[in-house]
């Protein structure tokens, strides 16, 4: 059995989660929920898993918590509730499933505290890599990968070292605009938000659906498989594969490459998460390869999807970079949601922030934040 805290229990990687919780009762406890402010969704979850403790976002929404569930269960909120779950001296793991950044500083709470986090919100290891990995590292605590893309790596590597490794590969589906017979590059000003999240093989978040479309978050996992892996940004490719059922593989320095295959489905991957090093039954994935007939794979186009390269900069200068790479991304993505710059302009705008951004090379916490800030006041300023 392990204890098991849920940061983002309402979001689409924390529902799934739930999920694989109650297939596996005898394995998995919700010890601790922690959500935005779907006060309704998660007094539901409270009610039936009964956790020790639940956060909520809004403080305000505290003591409406509070008094529906009673006093047997602790209740935090804002910020310092999510540290307060991370660090609960009963956790096993910790599970980030929080969009954005505001999972930073619970990841390292929990990390400092001895715990195993899983990580599911890529900007926590875009924004500050090297001092979450070198955090794990000198706390002896292991930092599991959620996204498919990098369980599938971590899957295939086995602990295998970085020396043994020619190139990691993170498949793409390309998104809904990968066919430019169709979708053309002098189209994309076009683009409405509403056809931007219909994502041809996942149903996600509104934030990384749009970032599938314009392929920015292949970028972002790009860093992120840098940090998880210890390989360098060049070792790291992306390839496009439309019916998403190779994760992602890895080249080693002999040629043979292994995959890690399976219909798309989060559960497989979180709970691997969490059972890790076991493997649990579980009926949830099936995969039908008569069924599904043929697997194709093509070259990203980096001229409609300059994210990638973008992406591939950040990581490979780093310091402060991927931090303004995300943050810049997060802000131009809600004015594409707001219908204030058309899809293409998400880009240019990120490109133009960067381009701005004096780095600070390996930076202190305090200064990733810090250009985490200034990008948010900056971008679309001009």
């Amino acid at each position: 059995m392990k204890n098991v805290v849920l940061l983002g229990s309402t979001g689409s990687i924390g529902t799934s989660t739930v999920k694989v919780a109650e297939d596996l009762p005898d394995r998995i406890r919700l010890l601790a929920l922690g959500a935005g402010n779907n006060l309704e969704l998660l007094l539901k979850q409270a009610h039936k898993h009964k956790p020790a403790a639940v956060s909520i976002g809004d403080p305000a929404k505290a003591k409406e918590l509070q008094n529906a569930l009673g006093a047997s269960t602790q209740i935090f909120s804002g910020e310092e509730g999510l540290v307060k779950l991370a660090t609960l001296p009963e956790a096993d793991i910790v599970l980030i499933a929080i969009v954005g950044t505001a999972g930073l500083k619970p990841a390292l709470a929990a990390i400092r505290a001895g715990k195993d986090i899983a990580v599911a919100s890529k900007e926590i290891l875009v924004m500050a890599g090297e001092i979450v990995m070198s955090e794990a590292r000198r706390h002896g605590v292991r930092v599991l990968a959620v996204d498919s893309e990098h369980s599938a790596i971590f899957q295939c590597l086995d602990g295998k070292p970085a020396d043994s490794v020619r190139k990691l590969w993170l498949t793409a589906s390309g998104g809904p605009f990968r066919d430019k017979t169709i979708w053309p590059g002098e189209k994309f000003p076009e683009i409405t938000v509403e056809r931007a999240l219909k994502h041809p093989s996942w149903v996600m978040g509104r934030k990384i659906t749009i970032d599938s479309a314009s392929l920015f978050n292949k970028g972002l996992e790009m860093i992120e498989a840098r940090w998880l892996f210890g390989i360098e940004m060049a070792r790291v490719a992306v390839v496009v594969h439309p019916q998403s059922i190779v994760h992602s593989m890895v080249e080693f320095v002999d040629g043979a490459m292994l995959a890690q295959l399976s219909t798309p489905d989060m559960c497989l991957p979180i709970q691997y998460a969490l059972t890790y090093p076991d493997r649990a039954p579980s009926e949830r994935v099936q995969t039908n390869f008569a069924k599904l007939g043929q697997l194709t794979f093509e070259e990203p186009d980096v001229e409609r999807f300059p994210a990638i390269e973008l992406a591939r900069r950040a990581g490979e200068i780093g310091g402060t970079l991927p931090a303004v790479l995300n943050a810049a991304n997060e802000i131009a993505v809600e004015a594409f949601v707001n219908r204030k710059i058309n899809f293409p302009q998400i880009t240019e705008a990120v490109r133009k922030t960067m381009d701005t951004h004096k780095i600070v090379p390996h930076p202190l916490l305090e200064e990733i934040l810090e250009a985490d800030a200034w990008a948010r006041r900056n971008t679309l300023r001009t």
